[in-house]
């Protein structure tokens, strides 16, 4: 067999470039017929008749982006810190567990998972019913057992964000609890035996032991999360529906809106390429944060 029709001679593009094409096709793609809608005046009910940077100068000038960008940047924030928060805690709790023998970690691990499977719509809609302010609201009819008057949990703003927040929590945690833990059954267990024959405590182990074998972890559960948390808007959509007002419209929601409501699909364009650059600028950040000092 002549060197040319070697396979194992051919270099790695021959074996990567079927995958390549295939991510291209998945990925690639539609991020360039999105360029090429924002520069035309396309909506979902003809085709564009002309270039033009209209939709660009319609979103910058909307008076509406900053309060959205607002909103999108407090559920964003929020979201990332609890969900990398609780998702490493309940991470650390299963596998003390499971080095312990102690039972129910099974059981705890497929609680948390089971809310990861419950698809956007219908999280949105379990924490509308709970969240209701009508008699048969689930959170607002145990505060009546106790005494406490209702709660106005979606129809308040600041209430409203919370609300959103926490069902995104909800679901999102298991993720999180996924990385972290897969993290942690890779990590030696020699370095935190012998940090502790040294005297140190628990938290010193945690933060001075554990925490920097994890940093490359984080940063990838960081940018995982915060893309998976700027493309929501399924769950908020049942749930408030981006109310009261715009409270608790994020960028994707705007997006969505105004694409299948406002049948605007230029403008829906610019707006989906805003929120991959700061998807971009926020896996950006999170590399400079914590990146590998040699």
């Amino acid at each position: 067999m002549s060197r040319a029709a070697d396979p194992s001679r051919a270099g790695p593009w021959l074996w990567l470039g079927p995958a390549l094409l295939v991510l291209g096709a998945i990925y690639l793609w539609p991020l360039l017929d999105a360029v090429r809608l924002a520069f035309t005046d396309a909506t979902l009910l003809r085709a564009p008749t002309r270039v033009s940077l209209d939709a660009f100068a319609a979103v910058l000038s909307d008076p509406a982006l900053p309060g959205i960008l607002r909103v999108t940047g407090i559920f964003t924030a929020a979201s990332v810190i609890l969900l990398q928060a609780l998702g490493l805690g309940i991470a650390l709790l299963v596998h003390r567990g499971d080095r312990r023998g102690l039972p129910g970690m099974a059981a705890l691990r497929a609680l948390v998972l089971a809310a990861w499977v419950v698809p956007g719509i219908a999280n949105g809609v379990i924490w509308q019913i709970v969240f209701s302010e009508a008699p048969f609201g689930g959170l607002n009819a145990v505060l009546a057992v106790v005494g406490l008057g209702p709660v106005a949990w979606l129809s308040d703003p600041a209430l409203a964000m919370l609300s959103a927040i926490i069902a995104n929590i909800w679901q999102g945690t298991a993720f999180s609890m996924i990385l972290y833990y897969a993290a942690l059954k890779g990590l030696d267990p020699a370095l935190q035996e012998a940090a502790k024959v040294d005297g140190a405590s628990a938290l010193d182990r945690f933060a001075l032991v554990t925490l920097p074998q994890l940093k490359g972890t984080i940063l990838a559960g960081s940018v995982l999360v915060t893309i998976q948390t700027l493309g929501t808007f399924d769950s908020i959509l049942a749930l408030t529906g981006g109310g009261p007002g715009q409270a608790t419209e994020v960028l994707s929601l705007y997006t969505y809106n105004t694409v299948f409501r406002g049948f605007d699909l230029s403008r829906g364009a610019v707006l989906a390429l805003l929120l991959a650059a700061l998807s971009l600028a926020a896996a950006a950040l999170y590399a400079l944060i914590l990146r590998e000092r040699r």
